[in-house]
């Protein structure tokens, strides 16, 4: 499982607890969590790289079945893997997938204005830097713009695994690299080259990938699934991560060899 941008493997951990009966790995991302950043640019073909050493050799006892998921910035990096590697995965998994562009349409003035605050973190000192990433206010807006559950608890709970777990990363140039990565390409850009069956799970309130969007991405892949989760957003592995689990178990029972 390959996670989204400014998260690490924490964030997938409850669909994960779902699926007992898979041997499931999930990595930090480099530069996030506990693994050191790459000695390079954080784009899109890094982080791919990383992920297709894992699965060509890198990761003991992985063949040519293993199942690749990706959630959010991680469904690019997955999709990105699965088109240009076919022979090291059986299916493609992707969850909240980014299917359209970041920088077109309505989303484009809050993403030029995310990539300003990411850009001002980066070339501030370092200190005051790092406190503009880190800053508990911000992340706490970012957390309350996602979560769409109405339940109280599981919003505190959600609050608490982004103050917990957004802010782990190795330095601020390695956000804004994921950052540009994240708004700078979409799973249509490799959507046609996917010739694995593909199961994407979204969301009917995801507010970085309308409905309308995702089916447009399910035509565009030659053997795509599509499941729309109602009244969830972008976080499916925080708020539904049993119904994902349920629809992956189908999936994989109908279409895994």
């Amino acid at each position: 499982m390959v996670h989204g941008f400014r998260g690490d493997h924490h964030g997938l951990l409850r669909i994960v607890e779902a699926l007992p009966q898979h041997r499931i790995l999930v990595p930090d991302l480099p530069g996030f969590g506990s693994a050191d950043p790459l000695p390079q640019t954080h784009d899109v073909g890094a982080y791919a790289g990383f992920v297709s050493a894992a699965l060509a050799g890198g990761v003991p006892g992985l063949g040519s079945d293993t199942v690749l998921l990706g959630h959010s910035f991680g469904s690019i990096i997955a999709s990105r893997v699965a088109a240009e590697h076919p022979q090291l995965l059986s299916e493609l998994i992707l969850v909240n997938p980014i299917c359209e562009p970041a920088l077109e349409g309505s989303k484009a003035i809050t993403s030029k204005a995310a990539e300003l605050y990411y850009l001002a973190a980066a070339r501030l000192p370092e200190r005051i830097g790092m406190a503009l990433l880190q800053h508990r206010a911000i992340v706490r807006g970012m957390s309350i713009f996602m979560a769409k559950t109405r339940d109280p608890a599981l919003r505190r709970w959600i609050h608490g695994q982004h103050r917990a777990y957004f802010s782990a990363f190795a330095n601020r140039d390695v956000v804004l690299d994921a950052f540009r990565a994240s708004i700078s390409a979409t799973v249509r850009d490799a959507a046609a080259q996917l010739r694995m069956p593909v199961l994407l799970i979204a969301a009917e309130r995801d507010d970085l990938g309308s409905v309308a969007g995702q089916r447009k991405l399910a035509g565009l892949i030659p053997d795509a699934e599509l499941a729309v989760l109602p009244g969830v957003g972008h976080l499916v592995h925080y708020e539904a991560p049993a119904e994902a689990a349920a629809l992956i178990t189908d999936f994989l029972q109908r279409r895994h060899p």
